[in-house]
């Protein structure tokens, strides 16, 4: 009467599914999970859980194990005994058709044991909470298609998770599980959260990604802070109500897309503190209304791109106090309001095509910003527009108007070489305009050369009876400055050589003295 096989046909007497027949042969510890499932009680097989009351220490059913708690790491799942392994198909039967107590919540709640046999729950509706922590599991669990309360599978061992489609009304938690296959969570909905802190996810055997997210909805955050994979995660379309924690993960693809997470959709941040990511981190189209930070993080895809956030949609960027990126970096058409960037971690390779930043920190001098425009494959305007307004909306003019002068020098380098020779002209007199003070020393060192070569060799009067007397430095001043007229220009002629040299006076003059007005006209209008 008190037998497994009399408690199931008890059970299915009482309007249980029929399928609960074809279960006549329960171990004690099939049982004892049997009985604490209508009332939600835990079941704990680890040999360091203290003995259930009123069962000693050795009974096979209360899970103390004399071999020490060495034996509980579910990695060596695969020597535990009959005293802590139960049936896939007992879980199933549990889930679909499990008993109940009146009052009381039933619940799967398991612990320290080895799961026989593939838990297959496809396309079916639970409504009790699943917690199978610190087991192993033979084959990888089924829920494709399942609606699920919770489903805990954290510091489990198993060889995968098929789950695309699941529902679950909850949380799913796989803290610290151990997977060596493919978990598959693409098109999952969660309600809560996704727990999937210091998890680790390897399978040598996979060309795909190795943990699949893609077009998952979660209603709160991905929660993966020490996250370690070996392949790629895949992330694409994915919609994360809160926050995306990858804090101190380590995401290894060496040569390929270590993160695919195209059009990832957040409410919050995306954080990477002190992430070693190897392979690419590709977040095209991305959009992250808060904080994508990069902060003390490693990112190496050397020969490819490290880091792939062209046309997002970004509140703050942060890339800082780590090392310098190894590989290139990709930001061309995206919208960033606060762009944190270090000179130090910028690659020797970056696109900036039509890239827009509000604000750019920390605050650096014009000097170690520019060599970030000068690593693009070809001259962008843009970028030092970008730049220049930067500076400008701090009020750093100077710096301001050095970025403007690079961007001059740069475009020189497109131009044909009579174009380059004028450049060069401009900049060696006059900074291109961006540094009129230049322009009135050429000024005056022309008045002096002038003032003496004249003051040495008077040039003859043109009426020797009406001229006024000669004064070589404001004859000079005559042939240079092209509104004044002092009325010695006019009244004498010059001859020879020093013809020669009045015209060049009188041509560097204006060219100077208009670069003089227009750069204090350029001051005057900031002001």
């Amino acid at each position: 009467m008190g037998g497994p096989e009399s408690a199931l046909t008890c059970s299915a007497g009482s309007g249980q599914s029929p399928s609960l027949m074809e279960i006549n042969d329960l171990t004690p510890a099939e049982s004892r999970l049997w009985r604490a499932f209508a009332s939600g009680t835990d079941v704990d097989f680890r040999a360091t859980n203290p003995p259930a009351p009123g069962s000693s220490a050795t009974d096979p059913s209360g899970g103390a194990d004399p071999s020490g708690a060495d034996s509980d790491d579910p990695a060596r799942g695969d020597t535990w005994g009959p005293e802590r392994t139960v049936r896939a198909s007992v879980l199933r039967s549990l889930l679909l058709d499990g008993p109940r107590e009146d009052g009381r919540v039933a619940a799967l709640s398991l612990a320290g044991a080895r799961v026989t046999g593939r838990l297959d729950v496809q396309y079916a509706t639970v409504d009790h909470p699943v917690r199978l922590r610190h087991c192993h599991f033979d084959e990888a669990p089924r829920f494709y298609g399942a609606r699920l309360r919770e489903l805990n599978l954290s510091e489990s061992v198993l060889p995968g998770l098929i789950s695309h489609a699941v529902r679950v009304e909850g949380v799913l938690r796989l803290t610290r599980a151990r997977f060596s296959g493919t978990v598959r969570l693409a098109g999952a909905e969660v309600t809560g959260s996704l727990y999937l802190e210091s998890t680790r996810i390897e399978a040598p055997d996979t060309e795909g990604p190795v943990l699949q997210l893609n077009q998952a909805v979660l209603g709160a955050d991905l929660w993966a802070p020490g996250l370690r994979t070996a392949g790629e995660v895949r992330l694409t379309g994915a919609r994360v109500a809160g926050t995306v924690n990858l804090n101190d993960a380590v995401l290894d693809r060496p040569g390929g897309t270590a993160v695919h997470a195209e059009t990832l959709a957040t409410e919050a941040d995306v954080l990477l503190r002190r992430a070693d990511v190897r392979g690419r981190l590709e977040l095209r189209g991305a959009r992250i209304p808060g904080r994508l930070d990069l902060s003390h993080a490693r990112l190496a895809n050397a020969g490819n791109t490290a880091l792939r956030a062209s046309s997002c949609v970004i509140g703050e960027l942060w890339l800082r106090e780590g090392p310098a990126v190894q590989g290139a970096l990709n930001l061309r058409r995206a919208q960033v309001d606060v762009l944190f960037l270090q000179p130090e971690v910028v690659p020797a390779w970056v696109q900036l095509n039509d890239l827009t930043y509000t604000s750019l920190i920390p605050h650096e001098p014009a000097g170690r910003r520019l060599p970030m425009l000068e690593k693009g494959d070809r001259y962008l305007p843009f970028t030092y527009e970008q730049l220049t307004a930067a500076y400008r909306r701090i009020g750093d003019d100077d710096a301001a108007r050095l970025v403007q002068l690079a961007k001059q020098r740069r475009r020189r380098r497109t131009l044909p070489w009579y174009g380059r020779l004028w450049g060069h002209l401009q900049d060696i007199a006059v900074g291109y305009g961006f540094r009129p003070l230049r322009a009135g020393g050429w000024l005056l060192s022309l008045l002096a050369v002038g003032s003496v070569v004249y003051g040495l060799h008077h040039p003859p009067p043109l009426k020797p009876q009406e001229a006024p007397g000669f004064n070589p430095v404001f004859y000079t001043l005559d042939l240079l400055l092209p509104v004044i007229s002092f009325g010695q220009e006019s009244a004498f002629s010059p001859q020879g050589g020093y013809q020669t040299l009045s015209y060049v006076l009188v041509i560097t003059g204006w060219i100077l003295a208009t670069t003089v007005i227009t750069g204090l006209t350029r001051t005057v209008s900031r002001q």
